[in-house]
């Protein structure tokens, strides 16, 4: 084989693939850019969210639950985001992202309804510890509130 033959060849093929890299190489890197500056600002964001329920004086459970909620929920997000600059077609991923949600919500339907509603305690706070309170027939002074359960400390 003649090597003026193969240079040729191969500069045939590469002034093929160029502006294939061109398009595709110009779309990973604005995707990986997004990526990067994606996570770092929802690091901030959800950093700045969990200051601001500090200040609020929220529950440290609620604080640390909603925090890393809105962090795993933005992170997705970005991602889908990402896939699609990149030309990945996310509507199967969404879709597939939603029935999760949906089987995983009806499976913990019970549990879902015991967490939202501690949430809601945590949140609005109609009692704190120290109180007394009657709930269900039983009743006793709060000991201890958390995301999924009250302790009453009653007479018995």
């Amino acid at each position: 084989m003649d090597l003026n033959a193969e240079v040729g060849h191969l500069w045939q093929a590469s002034q093929a693939w160029i502006p294939m890299i061109m398009e595709y190489g110009s779309r990973l890197l604005l995707a990986v850019v997004t990526l990067c500056v994606g996570w770092w600002l929802i690091n901030r964001l959800t950093g700045k969210l969990g200051a601001l329920l500090a200040l609020r004086h929220a529950d440290l459970a609620l604080q640390g639950f909603v925090s890393n909620l809105a962090n795993v929920i933005l992170k997705i997000l970005l991602v889908v985001s990402v896939a699609s600059m990149i030309g990945v077609e996310t509507t199967s991923f969404v879709a597939a992202i939603g029935a999760a949600g949906l089987a995983i919500g009806l499976a913990l339907q019970g549990s879902l309804a015991n967490f939202a509603g501690g949430v809601l305690i945590l949140l609005f706070r109609p009692f704190r510890i120290g109180d007394w309170i009657e709930a269900q027939g039983v009743s006793g002074t709060v000991d201890n509130i958390q995301i999924f359960h009250t302790v009453l400390r009653t007479g018995d």
